[in-house]
């Protein structure tokens, strides 16, 4: 499995969850801070200098077209300096107040529904990454920063170009990072059939051939790695293969069924409203 085909099959992932994109503005003595997210996700500096706060690293001081990736939730904070209290911010669109500022950045994030995790491949990444900034502002940011701003953005739109931030960033990060592409390459491979075909009626031993070990050691392995047992990991990954068709296509639940390793659409509604609380029509029109 490329480092390539991961990062799409993780972004793949996010695409279940909702898209957020916030402007901030802060002057003099600040601090916020980020708790509880269940997804991941960036800031990108657009002016002025601050510090990313994290219990994962030391002080790290940020300037102009710096982005912090959140890979799997982890908790952290900007601030004016490193021993700034922190406010808790919750995420959403709510724009900045008018008027000059210190410290101006961008925040955007994937938001989890219930039930769903981020992919083992983000999650085996470290939490938060510091990406400094190549030449400039990104210019996938600024386009993003200019559509927000304009009030036309459509969902769509902002989750391909926080794919593309998240994604290029990335792509800048492991370009001079040495970090290994996985940490047990057999789980990897299984990771990537089930997340390449859902649809099948994968069985634990079937998959621990997939891997080359036994049912135990597999199992063991697997939930060691990805920190999920493979049935659940299986489970979370057709229900938002069957969540991210229920957004972004028309294909009557019956299909999504067949697609996602359900034999009717009545077992697909009943795992999908225990998992996300609510039934697979009531999803959909879900804005």
């Amino acid at each position: 499995m490329t480092a390539v085909d991961a990062m799409s099959q993780a972004l793949s992932a996010l695409r279940v969850g909702r898209g957020t994109v916030r402007r901030f503005r802060q002057s003099g003595g600040w601090g916020l801070g980020y708790n509880g997210l269940t997804g991941s996700g960036f800031h990108v500096v657009l002016r002025g200098t601050g510090w990313l706060l994290s219990s994962a690293v030391p002080p790290v001081r940020l300037a102009p077209g710096d982005v912090v990736l959140i890979t799997s939730g982890a908790d952290h904070g900007l601030a004016s300096a490193p021993g700034q209290a922190l406010v808790p911010v919750e995420l959403g669109t709510t724009g900045p107040a008018p008027g000059p500022a210190d410290f101006e950045f961008l925040c955007g994030a994937y938001r989890l529904p219930p039930g769903q995790h981020v992919h083992p491949y983000l999650t085996h990444l470290p939490d938060p990454i510091v990406v400094p900034a190549a030449g400039g502002l990104d210019p996938v940011a600024a386009y993003l920063d200019e559509q927000e701003a304009s009030g036309l953005v459509t969902a769509a739109s902002r989750h391909a170009l926080l794919d593309l931030m998240i994604a290029g960033a990335l792509r800048r990060w492991l370009a001079a990072a040495d970090w290994p592409a996985t940490p047990d390459p057999r789980i990897t491979a299984v990771v990537r059939a089930i997340d390449g075909s859902p649809g099948t009626r994968w069985t634990v031993r079937e998959l621990s051939r997939v891997a080359g070990m036994s049912r135990a050691t597999f199992t063991r392995r697997f939930t060691a790695a990805v920190g999920r047992p493979p049935a659940a990991y299986l489970l979370t990954t057709r229900l938002g293969r069957a969540a991210r068709l229920l957004r972004e296509t028309d294909a009557p639940l019956a299909a999504i069924a067949r697609q996602t390793g359900y034999a009717t659409e009545s077992a697909l509604a009943g795992a999908f409203r225990r998992e996300y609380g609510m039934a697979p029509g009531a999803y959909r029109r879900t804005p």
